[in-house]
């Protein structure tokens, strides 16, 4: 019983971990990364579609992304997209075929910026992983009539391992995001 309430939370926290990551991977270095549109969401005959559903995106150089829609009707609403998606900063450009999308150098303050932006991210994730941790542990009160109070004293302190494994890891990437960012 204590092993699946462990397990549960284990497999919930590195969910939440994987899902920080990604998010940090959203948030733009000086480097043009498709990972950045990732989230972009494009009114696509009504419904919003993410990007990577209606166009491949290759890097072309340093600072430029090419996105190469699969139906060429929908360049335009791609491009609107790229265009309202905040803290990118990106001016695409339609030649008809293809968007072509570049990044602008990131100055020394707007690097700042995302710097916060990522530790906000980072936050979210630790109080997301804290929530699994109090759920767990409402879980595990709960079997203290079915086992001995030994038992949940001892899931508890291996529920608080755990929990203090997944937030350092997701300060460590936080701080892998952080030097990223800063570099210049």
């Amino acid at each position: 019983m204590i092993a699946d309430v462990l397990a549960d939370a284990a497999s919930r926290m590195d969910r939440a971990v994987e899902a920080a990551k990604e998010d940090f991977a959203t948030v733009r270095t000086g480097r043009a990364n498709p990972q950045l549109f990732q989230k972009i969401l494009v009114d696509y005959y009504g419904s919003p579609t993410p990007l990577a559903q209606l166009a491949s995106l290759n890097n072309t150089e340093a600072r430029t992304l090419v996105v190469t829609p699969y139906d060429k009707s929908a360049l335009k609403a791609i491009e609107q997209a790229i265009r309202d998606t905040p803290n990118l900063g990106a001016n695409p450009t339609n030649d008809g075929n293809i968007v072509r999308v570049t990044l602008p150098e990131l100055t020394q303050e707007r690097r700042k910026e995302f710097v916060k932006i990522v530790r906000s991210k980072g936050e979210d994730a630790k109080v997301h992983v804290r929530g699994i941790r109090r759920k767990a542990k409402d879980d595990l009160d709960a079997l203290k009539s079915e086992v001995g109070e030994d038992e949940i004293s001892r899931g508890e302190k291996e529920l608080d391992a755990l929990t203090r494994t997944h937030v350092d890891a997701i300060d460590d990437a936080l701080k892998r995001k952080e030097a990223e960012l800063l570099e210049v």
